[in-house]
């Protein structure tokens, strides 16, 4: 007899909100309240190249190296901006530590128009939701702020966790919040590795999420992808009988 479904898991950053604007936009916005101009174009590659160098040398934050979320990040805005030619030290902390409390606020992310409506849907299914996300410990605020934060009864960050997906760790540690069997589990997210493949490695029912039709149809099964949250809840509701 198949175990019926009981919990939804969630990635967060472009499953249920993304960044309103560019970083560089974001980024260039606080270079002008400090009278610095940039290209928006500049500021997203000098971006693009702290957070691959920082990523690599301190993963997930750093937490295991003696980090955490707000260094790791003060640490990549202070690289861009050095990138930028930008060079006075108490210029770059000041910027940075703006910067990271800047993207807590609610209006620098947008939350797609499918989530809330998802979320209420799977809820009237009598799911539970819960959060595992490769994110740091402003997750719980950022949620609070769009309006969020109340339709889950956990939350998981990678920072928090000291483990990142695609480890199955971190979905071993979301199953025993949840207290049920992998099988009573679905996950949602738009990662082929870290979301889909990792959550159904560990025996969850993983969904992928693919919103701009990025991913091989042969890779994942039909049955398993959705280009919108707007037909999740049916496909759970399949696993609840």
């Amino acid at each position: 007899m198949r175990a019926p479904l009981r919990w939804v898991l969630w990635d967060v950053k472009d499953t249920l909100l993304k960044v309103r604007a560019s970083v560089g936009e974001q980024y260039c916005k606080e270079a002008e309240r400090m009278g610095l101009n940039f290209s928006p174009v500049e500021v997203e590659a000098a971006f693009l190249q702290a957070y691959k160098h920082q990523s690599s040398r301190y993963p997930n934050y750093g937490v295991t190296q003696g980090l955490d979320g707000r260094a790791w990040w003060m640490e990549v805005v202070q690289g861009t901006f050095s990138r930028c030619r930008v060079q006075d030290p108490a210029l770059l902390n000041t910027m940075a530590q703006n910067l990271y409390q800047n993207f807590c606020h609610a209006d620098n992310w947008e939350v797609f128009s499918d989530s809330e409506k998802a979320l209420q849907s799977c809820s009237s299914l009598g799911l539970k939701h819960g959060v595992v996300s490769n994110f740091d410990r402003r997750l719980e605020e950022i949620l609070h702020a769009c309006g969020l934060l109340s339709h889950f009864s956990f939350l998981i960050t990678s920072e928090e966790a000291g483990i990142a997906k695609p480890s199955p760790v971190i979905f071993d540690l979301a199953l025993q919040k949840c207290g049920v069997p992998a099988a009573c589990v679905a996950h949602i997210g738009d990662h082929l590795e870290k979301d889909y493949l990792a959550s159904r490695s560990v025996g969850i029912h993983g969904f992928l999420l693919d919103r701009h039709n990025k991913y091989n149809h042969s890779v994942v099964p039909p049955e398993h992808r959705l280009d919108s949250l707007e037909k999740l809840p049916s496909r759970l509701q399949q696993h609840m009988n």
